[in-house]
């Protein structure tokens, strides 16, 4: 289940269930899947407000449509490796924020690292064959849109695989790790501690410890919770 981790003014309900109309780019060369895209966003009621095939492309509809968000595929021409990744990113640096849910095929573990550095949140990575779980893939599309960091739990595995674990993160108790790692596919509080079955105290009483294991002081201009899970995802 993807959720909200995004911790800022308000969090969005992990419950929400009615969406309303976005104004989206899509980015990806392949005709087929953003045909594809196009036809499941408009259905779902939301406007495409532009369609293009490489990164370029992308940061010049950003420019100049200011869309709620953009769907980009990681790789574009002309080399088709990380295009997609490097135009999001170019686009947030023009426009700080830019909501951008990237799509890619394989796991690719550097590139969830590079999205997340900068803390802002309003980003996803989800693997492509989640957008045939449409209420999940459009759930995703939507929390982003709102400020959400959303990572698909085969990314995470995959990151968490990768990295070593002699960090701060190995600090936490068993049970922080689990509920760090919860945070990681976004979950909310709410959402943490059902699966758990545990109290929202109790979830909340965690969650403080994992701040402050972490280093991570109180500061408004910071969302704690997505600099929790980028210390655990590079740990």
């Amino acid at each position: 289940m993807l959720l909200n981790p995004y911790e800022g003014a308000p969090e969005p309900s992990p419950d929400r269930a009615v969406r309303g109309p976005l104004r989206i780019v899509v980015a990806d060369d392949s005709v087929l899947l953003r045909e594809g895209l196009v036809r499941l966003l408009v259905e779902d009621g939301h406007h495409v407000v532009d369609v293009v095939g490489d990164g370029p492309s992308l940061v010049e509809a950003v420019l100049e449509h200011r869309p709620d968000v953009s769907i980009v595929d990681v790789r574009m021409p002309p080399t088709h490796t990380d295009e997609g990744l490097r135009a999001a990113i170019t686009a947030r640096s023009h426009v700080p924020g830019a909501p951008m849910l990237i799509l890619s095929q394989y796991v690719e573990a550097s590139y969830a690292g590079d999205l997340l550095a900068d803390g802002s949140g309003a980003v996803g990575y989800l693997l492509k064959d989640r957008v045939a779980r449409l209420e999940e893939f459009l759930d995703a599309l939507d929390r982003v849109a709102r400020g959400a960091t959303v990572l698909d739990p085969q990314v995470i595995a995959q990151l968490l695989a990768e990295r070593r674990r002699d960090s701060a993160v190995s600090t936490l108790t068993p049970r922080e790790r689990q509920i760090l790692a919860l945070m990681a596919e976004g979950c909310s509080n709410t959402a943490v501690s059902r699966q758990l079955a545990i109290s929202a105290s109790a979830v909340e009483k965690h969650i403080g410890n994992i701040f402050a294991k972490l280093g991570l002081l109180p500061d408004d201009a910071q969302h704690r919770r997505v600099l929790a899970v980028l210390t655990y995802l590079r740990g």
